[in-house]
């Protein structure tokens, strides 16, 4: 969805500035993702007790 927007806001205004801040966004949320997961395999571990 968020990879649209972008591609549609940069096909009307010609910035390449928004598909850069798309970019930014994915990898953020990627890491987002990733400490959720690592989160979640700690919980499980500390469970073991």
């Amino acid at each position: 969805m968020i990879k649209k927007i972008a591609w549609d806001t940069f096909k009307n205004t010609g910035n390449i500035d928004t598909f850069l801040e798309f970019k930014q966004i994915k990898d953020i949320e990627n890491k987002i993702q990733k400490v959720e997961q690592d989160g979640d395999n700690k919980n499980k571990w500390n469970n073991n007790f």
